[in-house]
């Protein structure tokens, strides 16, 4: 069976080609392709990856137009897989290339996807809260199994990735598409790894975006968290408008309260207003660019080499 790796590269020019060798070295018995999606680097990682794919025949470099994050550099890369198998991995090397076949062999008629649960996370702190946080914001809104790990290392058989490619909408979001399609899904234990130089693609206002497009494209939960916070907002109101009411009636007492309860009173439910307005308003933008048909991504240049040894290039977009 012909596996695909697809690697999302972003400020890799220090460690890409070491990666790729590890991988290289890991499936050298294994008939496979190597896809590097370069998203946008502002570094020389496209210069890197013309340089693997002048000197290697089974490697397709894609360079996309801008910068649309890691999720749609993804599905640019399943877009040109050809494997029966999809593998999907860093660039950073903190995924063990050397532990690959852990996931392929835990492949079975059983499984349709496989994700690498690691024993010990060695990202900077902020990611790994990041990724905490991801995860029971999956389990609450996209019904991910609790005992579930879901990482960015992962096979997964073509059926899953061709239906993944179905969805043609602005703002993917891979994990939600691989749990709204199989539930055969497992994990199998792997290391690691400390990053060896530069720093970490995701700051915290993009792990952030990457949460926006996971619960706005795949669940309306929050929407009816809102509705809850309104009636209970509206229950509290009501509730303590009969008791000045009975108050009044009962002993006669009416003095004013005081002007910082009023202002605190006033300010907590203009915001819960304002909020609840603002997740509205984001479900409405997301939808409106949808139907205008924002892309999902934007392929500049697609390089190859040709069958007869020669490296092509070819300038194309896709959306």
């Amino acid at each position: 069976m012909k596996v695909s790796v697809i690697i999302p590269c972003y400020k890799s020019e220090l460690f890409l080609e070491k990666t790729f060798h590890e991988v290289e070295a890991s499936l050298k018995d294994t008939i496979h392709e190597i896809i590097l999606v370069n998203d946008y680097s502002p570094d020389g990682t496209y210069e890197v990856i013309k340089k693997i794919v002048n000197e290697n025949e089974n490697v397709t470099g894609i360079n996309m137009a801008k910068n649309f994050g890691q999720h749609a550099a993804l599905m640019a890369g399943f877009a040109h897989a050809s494997g029966d198998i999809v593998l999907c991995m860093d660039d950073d090397g903190q995924t063990p290339a050397c532990e690959i076949h852990k996931l392929l062999d835990s492949l079975d008629d059983n499984t349709d996807v496989v994700y690498a649960k690691y024993k010990v996370k060695k990202h900077v702190w902020y990611k790994n809260i990041g990724s905490y946080l991801n995860s029971k914001m999956t389990e609450w809104m996209l019904d991910k199994p609790k005992e579930l790990y879901i990482s960015s290392f992962f096979v997964a058989r073509k059926y899953v990735v061709e239906e993944i490619l179905k969805y043609n909408h602005s703002f993917p979001y891979v994990i939600g598409l691989v749990l709204r399609t199989t539930g055969n899904i497992k994990n199998v234990a792997v290391e690691h790894r400390e990053r060896e130089t530069g720093h970490s693609g995701y700051s915290v206002f993009k792990l952030v975006s990457l949460w926006m497009n996971g619960f706005t494209a795949f669940s309306v939960k929050p929407l009816r968290v809102a509705d809850l916070l309104g009636l209970v907002t509206a229950v509290i109101g009501f509730g303590y408008m009969l008791f000045l009411i009975i108050r009044r009636l009962a002993i006669g007492y009416s003095a004013v309260m005081g002007w910082n309860s009023l202002i605190s009173i006033i300010l907590f439910i203009g915001g819960l207003l304002m909020m609840i307005m603002g997740m509205a308003g984001e479900y409405i933008g997301r939808t409106y660019l949808s139907i205008n048909n924002a892309p999902q991504y934007v392929i500049r240049e697609v390089c190859t080499k040709t069958e007869d040894g020669k490296y092509e290039s070819s300038f194309q977009t896709i959306h």
